[in-house]
């Protein structure tokens, strides 16, 4: 279970981010959660600030992995000094590849890379003709393409009815050829 807190400007001060993860638990109706987000740098608190708390939950084994999210590379390498960082969200996909870089230093540095709106932007029309050889549609094709992108990469698709669930899963199945996916990402 993941869950996320700090997203507004000063949520990240350490009182406020303590009273987010407390509802968290209360809400989850659990003791422990598998994986915490720093939603947002806090443009008004350090962030080792904000970290420290969760260092803080982390130590008392309430929080098991801490992550955040919407950083870059300065960010990441900051974090790490206050606490081990398991994952990072960034928005990112294949019509929006501003972050390849950050998925290459957390492909580098063991860091799960999850991209929040990962078929955002994407070009269903240019994907069509690649979805067609595959018995795929474009969003499976544009999901496919990520997980190939990096073994760290793990997309979160708003996923609305089972049926829609079932149909991103496939994209697990596909392999995509080597030209296939070089073209896609160019």
């Amino acid at each position: 279970m993941a869950t996320k807190g700090g997203y507004n400007a000063g949520e990240g001060r350490p009182d406020v981010l303590r009273g987010q993860i407390e509802e968290s638990f209360r809400r989850l109706g659990t003791e422990t959660i598998a994986l915490y987000y720093l939603h947002r740098v806090d443009p008004e608190t350090p962030l080792e600030d904000s970290l420290g708390v969760l260092k803080e939950y982390s130590d008392a084994g309430r929080i098991e992995h801490v992550g955040i999210s919407a950083v870059g590379v300065a960010e990441i390498e900051r974090a790490r000094d206050v606490v081990p960082i398991a994952a990072v969200q960034n928005e990112y996909s294949l019509g929006n590849r501003a972050d390849d870089d950050l998925v290459d230093f957390c492909a580098a540095e063991g860091i799960v890379f999850v991209p929040y709106f990962p078929l955002r932007k994407v070009d269903q029309a240019r994907l069509a003709p690649v979805a067609e050889r595959y018995d795929a549609n474009p969003s499976q094709i544009a999901l496919a393409w990520l997980l190939r992108r990096s073994p760290t990469v793990v997309p979160i698709p708003g996923t609305l009815s089972t049926e829609h669930l079932h149909e991103n899963l496939a994209a697990l199945e596909i392999e995509l050829s080597d030209e296939d996916y070089e073209s896609l990402g160019r």
